[in-house]
């Protein structure tokens, strides 16, 4: 194993529960957050050679997670559906009410929106860094993080009341 194979394992070893908790925050579903955080794994690791080249690994494995989850997306609505009667999700059991009330609220935004959201207050992100890593002008992320922060309170609104 060289050292570039042993930085890739380390960083998979070390950042897959952080990647997983911006994931889940994204889905709002633990099993779509696995294979969300699994197909990116597989997306940086096949892109490895890619990797020679770039200083921050962690960089590219979030940006590969948040365009991958956003053109999952895309597809969703391309996709056939079924209709009929829906599963409850269950919740993990830790989880406060307020917590759910987020989590559903979030489910209801643009994939965008919550993207942007997730970076910005969950992963602690500046507007410069969420746009780096979602490919965005700056001007792009605050209009996205202002409407995506109105909608959220909207919906918020409506489970509290």
């Amino acid at each position: 194993m060289d050292h570039g194979e042993d930085a890739l394992h380390a960083f998979v070893r070390d950042r897959r529960l952080a990647l997983f908790r911006s994931a889940y925050l994204m889905c709002g579903n633990r099993h779509e957050a696995e294979d969300l955080v699994q197909t990116t794994l597989v997306k940086v690791v096949l892109g490895r050679r890619r990797l020679q080249k770039l200083d921050n690994i962690e960089a590219y494995a979030r940006k590969t997670l948040f365009n991958t989850f956003i053109e999952g997306r895309r597809r969703f609505w391309r996709r056939e559906h079924a209709y009929g009667e829906v599963p409850e999700r269950a919740a993990p059991e830790s989880d406060s009410e307020t917590g759910m009330v987020v989590r559903e609220a979030l489910a209801r935004i643009t994939p965008r929106q919550r993207a942007v959201l997730v970076l910005r207050y969950w992963e602690d992100q500046s507007v410069e860094a969420t746009a780096a890593v979602l490919g965005m002008r700056e001007n792009t992320v605050k209009s996205h993080t202002a409407r995506g922060l109105a909608a959220l309170r909207a919906e918020m609104g409506k489970e509290l009341v």
